[in-house]
Formats: C-alpha cells, sequence, structure tokens
C-alpha cells in the first residue's frame, strides 16, 4: 500500500491538466477523498477480518467494479459541483472519480508486499501485482510514524508525486498553448 499522502497525487495531476473550468476545486476535494477511499477496508482489521479476505485490506473495495459504483454515486451529486454555477457534466465527474478511485488499486500493484489487490472483484478473488514494484509497502497505521515511513513517503515524492505532476504539467502546459493558439486564430 502507498501512503494516504500520496494516493491523492493522480487527481491533483488530472485536475491540474484539465484546469478549474472542467475540475473545480469542490471535485478535486472529492477526487483526493476518492483516492484514499479503498484503504477504508483497513477498519476490518479491528473486527478480525483477515487481511486476505475478498473483503480484508485491498480486497474488494480495490476492485474496478468498486471504483465504478464510487464514481456513480458521486456523479449522481453532480450539481454540487459547480464553474460558474454551471454544474460539470455528469460524465466529466464521473469519469474524473472513476480515475481518481482506480488509481489507488494501480498504485498499490505497484508496490512490493502485501498479498496484492482484488482488482477483478467480484468476477475473481485472486489478487496481484504489476511485475515492476518500484514503490515500497507503507507501514499501516501508528507504524507509518516511524523511520521506515518516512523513507518509503520520500521515494513517493519521486515514484508518484513527480511523475504526476509533470505530466499534470505537461496538461496544463498543452491546454495554455491550445488555448492562446486558439485566440490568435
Amino acid at each position: 500500500m502507498a501512503t494516504i499522502f500520496s494516493h491523492p497525487a493522480v487527481p491533483v495531476a488530472l485536475a491540474l491538466a484539465c484546469g478549474r473550468k472542467t475540475i473545480p476545486f469542490s471535485l478535486l476535494a472529492i477526487g483526493v477523498f476518492c483516492s484514499d477511499l479503498p484503504d477504508f477496508d483497513t477498519i476490518g482489521f479491528a473486527f478480525g477480518v483477515p487481511y486476505e479476505s475478498q473483503f480484508g485490506h485491498r480486497g474488494f473495495t480495490h476492485s474496478i467494479v468498486a471504483a465504478i459504483l464510487i464514481a456513480a454515486l458521486f456523479s449522481w451529486r453532480n450539481r454540487e459541483f459547480t464553474v460558474n454555477d454551471i454544474p460539470v457534466q455528469r460524465r466529466i465527474v464521473f469519469i474524473f472519480l472513476f480515475l481518481s478511485t482506480i488509481s489507488h488499486a494501480l498504485i498499490d500493484a505497484l508496490t512490493d508486499g502485501g498479498e496484492g489487490v482484488a482488482l477483478w472483484w467480484p468476477f475473481s478473488v485472486d489478487r496481484f501485482f504489476f511485475d515492476w514494484s518500484p514503490i515500497p509497502v507503507s507501514p499501516i497505521g501508528k507504524r507509518f510514524f516511524s523511520e521506515r515511513g518516512y523513507l518509503v513517503f520520500a521515494t513517493e515524492l519521486w515514484k508518484i508525486w513527480a511523475p504526476a505532476l509533470v505530466i499534470g504539467g505537461l496538461g496544463f502546459a498543452v491546454r495554455k498553448l491550445a488555448g492562446k493558439s486558439a485566440r490568435n486564430s
């Protein structure tokens, strides 16, 4: 699992690339929330749910189906996300929140520890990692506030945040250049 501080890199990068007229701050805030939402499954530890259970950590909450359901739930409330008092289109809300949520599982599949992610739940309870796992797994709970937790987050700054901000920045630059080109035409 990557840290809760790094999963928001994806919605932040998407918002930077798309701009405030497409992704207003209120929608970005929900995207940040959704990017960390799959890890709410850790509450299962307190109730004795085994890690390897489909309802355990990195189980069903890390699936494509869960990301679709979460995005659909919030996209029905699209009138709360406005730009100049005009609601953001429902499909934009859905796509942004789906990408924000599913990015969590994809980033976790790039880590070097744990049981993998149940991306294909409920069609399969198998868990997987990507073949390339450059991100060290984060300590959970109070153990995060340790030297290891600090080192994991420092690594995430370079392996998650830096690439996300480069991609978001490139999207921002392309958007600005396209807008400038359109005004000069």
